[in-house]
């Protein structure tokens, strides 16, 4: 008699769908340009007066976005494995 395995492979799950591709994200994202362009037209001087600050808000975004390619998950050793040397030899 031979024996088999018996392993039940769950379903995997699918793929999140990024929030900008949601119909509530392109409606933010379709207020906020428009929001941009009344602003831009009709009130430059205080969007001139607000741009440095603006210009730091932007840092936090900047690096929510960017960052969101990693996974995330187990962030150990040092991670200098994965990168070439500069001379081309390991």
């Amino acid at each position: 008699m031979t024996h088999h395995e018996h392993t039940h492979h769950a379903p995997e799950p699918q793929a999140r769908t990024p929030w900008y591709r949601t119909w509530t994200g392109l409606a933010g994202l379709g207020a906020t340009a428009l929001a941009a362009v009344y602003l831009s037209l009709f009130h430059v001087d205080h969007v001139l007066d607000a741009l440095p600050l603006l210009v730091l808000l932007l840092c936090p975004l900047m690096h929510l976005f960017m960052h969101g390619g990693h996974g995330h998950g187990g962030h150990g050793g040092n991670g200098d494995a994965d990168r070439p040397t500069k001379g081309g030899t390991p």
